[in-house]
């Protein structure tokens, strides 16, 4: 192992540079970091881009400069004073959280009408706003002894990370990450600008923004106004400030201008965003254990939970407000994991994955001086198989530490064990630089929880952990709360009364007096739920201790793994591109309509006639009537294209993107924004772990259908004349 390691060592991250850099003529694969955008020029320039493909290397260049994180989802400034645009959906658990049975702006839409009357984002909202980028590979992994154990040298690596996270936010209002790449074979150190007042401005109806709900989702044709405005405040200083009424607007160092005049089909576009994470690179036992048991075992789940859910917080009721964010994601991965799993065997992926595996350690075996990698690979391997039989035990018993109050009694006293450690020496998550999030996560609760459905969402769980043998379950969990498979319906009601009876949790005030206190006080507390925190503590530390020791024995195989599949695909004439991490990526094609399947042929563009014929007045086909009016009366303003004899709505590409990707910027060869990414066909969900340009589609709202709804159906023209409209 200790050859491995230095052979590794020796090819050197100059090495690494090379291979990424290698020209990928013409394809659409690739989520591109953006100093891999001079090996992709020649790509960019043939498929139609006007701007210098340098400029999208220079993070603090246009326009890379006006896009942005949410945490989640991707969005840009399109404004001199921080008005951003990013997806409905993305805005939407703000919407809910600003939301009453009285005063439903899910229903009725919110538009705010001047800034004194933009509403708080939900606590914990974030702009970031990418700075630098730094290779930080030799001081996270530079002179580890190979022969560490696996446990030091997860330890080791946090620590270095953390220092450098240290350093990079010795000034207030940064936030740093130092993020891994090619799994761990490559560390940059990501600082970012911090905006932690956010707000809500314009978010059309759910009528619009929604259009099409669930029925609609991951299909073609798409008829959904998925757009949102928010607003980034700061400091009269112009620095980052918490919510305060003397905030004013962030002036942004770029924005987009957004496009009237829009595309055509087999135009150029390209989206710059933060995909969320893809799995090309994970080995066969993994894809086997997702798509063999974790899929389907999740999807059998989700139904159930989601019908749960239905039941307990009747349709128009206030916890049916509370909980239609988490209703809305539900059905979104549902839907995909049902996608993911027919796409799967439609397309043979475990078999595509197994050959491939066989045609690496061909290549392998065929030289010498690579078979220490082959080792390393066989190690990776029987690692991944330990983690899948781990995931199959820990599935049910994590599912039943889901209650929203328990989740919270298990961090506030994990919290106060780690406050008594230095800062530095304590866990992500619970450092001082966390503690603000941490608060309004604590604060969060009270908008998004009912102890109704929370109770019955948690005996779901907990009847699918009972149903489980004796070894798949915690002896601690069932000794904890007197849990046996002998338990009927009635009795497992009743013992979870008392824990919802009985409990102070529900208060912010607790909560949040709870985060200074001492683990001995938590320990004599009578809260059912801290009760029962306390009681897992140990077995919950265990459990990570042994997820730490895998991951520092991953920490080890992994960047062999990424080394030999990086210099394949170069012998092979093809371009490296890392796994999606939520750090900034490019991705880059044309509008382009599409034929996923024998006979079905997708058009590039949908018209505003196609709400016409969907709509039924029911939800989710209950377009607003005053825009029924305006399509019947053709009334197109400057948003007509000739081409497809109406103002388009969505519009497709075959670009490469992911969750994360929502709100990202779709850029026309001159860099105006010409739409949103919000979404992909079913038919290119797979898209995660097995690329196929033939079928991959990308969803996009038309600015051309933004400006039009903004104009004709809300009335939202001073936000339309704050913008630079390229007409």
């Amino acid at each position: 192992m200790e050859t491995q390691f230095r052979l590794l060592a020796a090819i050197g991250c100059a090495a690494l540079t090379g291979a990424l850099f290698t020209q990928q003529a013409a394809a659409r694969e690739g989520m591109f970091t953006p100093e891999q955008i001079p090996g992709i020029a020649g790509g960019l320039r043939a498929t139609g881009l006007n701007l210098d493909p340098a400029t999208l290397a220079d993070l603090t260049a246009f326009p890379m400069g006006a896009v942005i994180s949410l945490g989640g989802c991707t969005a840009s400034f399109v404004s001199p004073q921080g008005l951003v645009v990013t997806n409905h959906h993305c805005a939407r658990g703000s919407v809910q959280f600003n939301s009453t049975s009285e005063n439903n702006y899910l229903e009725n839409g919110f538009l705010a009408a001047s800034m004194g009357e933009e509403l708080p984002a939900v606590p914990g909202s974030r702009v970031y706003v990418t700075l630098q980028v730094d290779d930080v590979t030799e001081q996270v992994t530079g002179g580890l002894d190979p022969a560490l154990a696996p446990r030091e040298r997860f330890t080791k690596i946090e620590q270095r990370r953390k220092a450098l996270i240290r350093d990079c936010e010795s000034e207030p209002g940064y936030r740093c990450q130092a993020a891994s790449f090619f799994g761990g074979l490559q560390y940059k150190l990501i600082k970012r600008l911090e905006i932690r007042d956010v707000r809500i401005v314009y978010s059309p109806a759910d009528a619009i923004g929604k259009y099409g709900g669930d029925i609609d989702n991951w299909r073609w044709p798409r008829h959904t106004g998925d757009f949102a405005f928010y607003r980034a405040y700061v400091g009269p200083d112009g620095q980052p400030a918490d919510y305060s009424g003397d905030n004013v607007p962030y002036t942004p160092p770029h924005f987009l201008e957004v496009s009237a005049a829009g595309l055509e089909d087999g135009d150029f576009v390209m989206a710059m965003g933060y995909p969320g994470s893809t799995s090309r690179y994970a080995r066969l036992a993994s894809v086997r254990h997702t798509f063999d048991w974790q899929y389907p075992v999740f999807v059998e789940l989700l139904a159930d939970w989601i019908a749960t859910i239905e039941a307990a917080a009747p349709e128009g009721s206030e916890a049916r407000i509370r909980y239609e964010s988490r209703l809305a994601g539900l059905n979104n991965v549902l839907k995909n994991l049902k996608g993911q799993i027919d796409g799967a065997r439609r397309n043979g992926l475990v078999q595509r994955r197994a050959e491939r595996e066989a045609e690496l350690s061909g290549w392998i075996a065929a030289d010498p001086h690579r078979m220490m990698l082959g080792q390393a690979i066989a190690e990776l391997d029987a690692l991944s198989e330990e983690r899948a039989e781990e995931a199959k035990r820990s599935f049910w018993y994590g599912n039943v530490l889901r209650p929203q109050l328990l989740g919270a009694a298990q961090r506030l006293y994990r919290l106060a064990h780690e406050r008594g450690k230095p800062d530095a020496e304590r866990e992500s998550g619970y450092q001082e630089r966390d503690m603000a999030m941490f608060r309004q996560r604590m604060s969060v609760i009270d908008r998004r929880f009912d102890p109704a459905v929370d109770k019955a969402e948690w005996i779901l769980f907990l009847k699918g952990y009972l149903a489980q043998s004796a070894e798949m379950r915690i002896e601690a969990l069932d000794e904890a709360m007197g849990l046996s498979p002998e338990l009927s319906d009635e009795e497992l009601s009743r013992k979870l009364d008392e824990y919802y009876e009985g409990t102070t949790l529900n208060s912010l005030d607790t909560r949040l007096a709870l985060m200074e206190a001492t683990p001995e006080e938590f320990e004599s507390d009578s809260d059912p739920f801290i009760r029962l925190a306390v009681a897992l503590h140990e077995t919950q530390m265990a459990r990570e201790e042994e997820a730490k020791v895998r991951s520092g024995r991953a920490n080890l195989l992994n960047p062999q793994y990424m080394r030999a599949i990086i210099n394949w695909q170069q012998a092979r004439g093809h371009a490296a591109y890392p796994d999606a991490n939520s750090t900034l990526r490019v991705t880059y094609g044309t509008v382009m309509g599409g034929s996923p399947a024998d006979g079905l042929l997708y058009e590039p563009f949908t018209r505003l006639q196609g709400i016409l014929q969907k709509d039924t007045g029911e939800e989710p086909f209950n377009s607003p009537e005053s825009q029924l009016d305006l399509i019947r009366a053709g009334d197109y303003g400057d948003y007509f294209l000739e081409s497809i004899g109406s103002v388009p709505v969505n519009f497709l590409s075959d670009l490469d993107s992911t969750g994360g990707n929502s709100g990202s910027a779709t850029l026309d060869a001159d860099g105006k924004l010409v739409g949103l990414l919000f979404d992909g066909t079913l038919e290119s969900v797979n898209s995660d772990w097995d690329f196929d340009p033939s079928i991959t589609r990308t969803i996009h709202v038309d600015t051309r259908y933004m400006l039009w709804v903004m104009e004709k159906v809300d009335g939202a023209k001073a936000l339309i004349d704050e913008m630079t409209i390229a007409r």
